[in-house]
């Protein structure tokens, strides 16, 4: 992961009101399909309104379609069940929980006014 310092660009995805919470929607962000996900995150005791974003494309299954995923947590982390064969995803990290290999990229994403934005 990013940190903000770091990051070159920001690109606006949508409002977040868009996307249903607890769901994700795909966005085309430079030529990438990119799951973007809205999460009210109540892990911590407090219900907290989050956005992450991983790569649509789920490489245990081949299709694009980790946008589509369940929403949930195991143990600590929130993952995206694939809708296809059910690994689980990391949305912080985009790492496989169940094959490593098959981790996919994860970017930086912030809400600001409102608007979900990706860092690149």
């Amino acid at each position: 992961m990013h940190s903000d310092q770091q990051i070159q660009h920001w690109t606006p995805i949508c409002d977040l009101a868009d996307i249903v919470p607890n769901t994700g929607v795909c966005a085309l962000v430079n030529g990438e399909q990119v799951a973007v996900f809205h999460v009210i995150d109540s892990t911590g005791g407090a219900q907290e309104t989050r956005v992450f974003a991983i790569g649509n494309y789920d490489p245990n299954s081949e299709a694009a379609v980790l946008s589509r995923g369940l929403v949930g947590n195991l143990g600590e982390r929130i993952v995206v069940a694939s809708p296809i064969y059910k690994q689980h995803f990391d949305l912080q990290t985009g790492e496989c929980l169940e094959e490593p290999a098959n981790s996919v990229p994860a970017w930086p994403a912030r809400i600001e006014a409102g608007q979900v934005w990706i860092g690149a």
